[in-house]
Formats: C-alpha cells, sequence, structure tokens
C-alpha cells in the first residue's frame, strides 16, 4: 500500500525560483561587464563546487572567477548583478503554499547554492514563511548529486523515505532522491507537478506516532 505523503523536499532555483547563478546569467554579467566569458566560465566551473558546499564567501569565489584582476567596476555593482537575477516562479509558488495550508505537510528545501545568494533569496521571496527547513548545500556542506544530502534531509525532516516525495527540474537528482526509496517528481511546470503528485496519492499532516492529528 503506498504511503501518504507527509513530507514534500523541493528544489529552489528550476522549481520555485529562477535559477540564481546559471551559465545564461554569467554570460549576461559578461556583456554587461565586458568579461572574457570564456574565462570566467573556467573559472567558475574550477571554483562554484567549494562555494556552493560553503568552503568559500562569496568574497572569495568573485576573487578568483571576477577579481583576480584589476577592473572598472565595483565588487558591489557586480553582486546587485547577481542578486538581480532572481525572480519568483509564481505558480509554484503557490502550489506549494496551498499545500501547506490545505494538508499540513512538511516542505523542505533540498538545494544546492552558495550562502550569501541562499540567503538573499530565502529573505526576499519570503520562503521561510511556508518552508520548515533549508537543507542548502552550504549549511550541510554536500551537494547534490551526493546521495547524503537527501539522507541528511529526511533525518531533519524525521520523515520515512516511503512518505516523502523530492520535486526537482533535474531528472538526475530525483533519480537519486529515488535510490533512497524517496518517490519523485521531474518538475516541468506547475500543473504537470500538481497532477503528478495527485496520483501518488493521499496527503497527511505529519504526527508523531501515538498522537491523533487536532
Amino acid at each position: 500500500m503506498t504511503q501518504p505523503i507527509t513530507t514534500l523536499f523541493c528544489d529552489v532555483g528550476g522549481v520555485m525560483l529562477t535559477n540564481g547563478w546559471d551559465r545564461a546569467a554569467r554570460k549576461l554579467a559578461c556583456r554587461t561587464f565586458d568579461l572574457d566569458c570564456d574565462e570566467v566560465d573556467e573559472r567558475h566551473h574550477l571554483t562554484f563546487d567549494a562555494y556552493e558546499e560553503g568552503k568559500l564567501t562569496l568574497d572569495e569565489y568573485l576573487d578568483r572567477t571576477v577579481f583576480y584582476a584589476p577592473r572598472t567596476f565595483t565588487r558591489a555593482a557586480f553582486k546587485d548583478f547577481m542578486f538581480s537575477r532572481s525572480e519568483p516562479l509564481p505558480d509554484m509558488i503557490d502550489c506549494l503554499r496551498g499545500l501547506k495550508a490545505r494538508h499540513g505537510i512538511k516542505i523542505v528545501t533540498v538545494n544546492n547554492e552558495g550562502r550569501e545568494l541562499n540567503e538573499h533569496r530565502i529573505r526576499t521571496f519570503g520562503l521561510g514563511c511556508f518552508i520548515d527547513a533549508f537543507v542548502s548545500s552550504c549549511f550541510v556542506h554536500f551537494r547534490k548529486p551526493d546521495a547524503d544530502i537527501f539522507r541528511i534531509a529526511l533525518d531533519i525532516a524525521q520523515t520515512a523515505p516511503e512518505e516523502a516525495v523530492y520535486i526537482d527540474d533535474r531528472a538526475l537528482f530525483v533519480e537519486v532522491a529515488g535510490t533512497l526509496g524517496i518517490r519523485g517528481v521531474v518538475h516541468k511546470n506547475a500543473a504537470q507537478t500538481t497532477r503528478a503528485l495527485e496520483a501518488m496519492g493521499s496527503f497527511a499532516a505529519y504526527c508523531p506516532v501515538g498522537q491523533e492529528l487536532g
């Protein structure tokens, strides 16, 4: 028998918000600030994993990728540009807020993000108003596709794998979560994800064994 869903694990970039600092944003930054895109991209790929794992600050990341040479623009201007790339995806935010309100389920992010970008996005878009915990790579020092980040999420949520569903726009990460017994939805849009969740069965508010829901 399929277990009711008590917990949604959910990515942030590409699901609730646009991607914070992806290839398109970096290309636009290079055009805007007249940077060598190939050089910046190479330095990014050699550095960004450490930033997302919380082992570098944003300033240290920028020292290695942008400000390794004199620039005509300020660090503050470049950071403002980085932060400005984030936009909400309202349909999916409304979907998650609605599920939370109707069913009382837990919602926990499992996302790869550097600390300063992550905290900016949480504050700016009010994610803390409906998300119960943030299992972000910069906080737990593991990043997807490492399965340990999902193990940590299960521990923090105190949820059995069969009671959880993971939503991500990248199929590989959904597959990794699946190796732990977590059901998954490859996100395309809010309507399709809603249908997929409905097809998985019922929702049930998390409640410790021996206690009744009020």
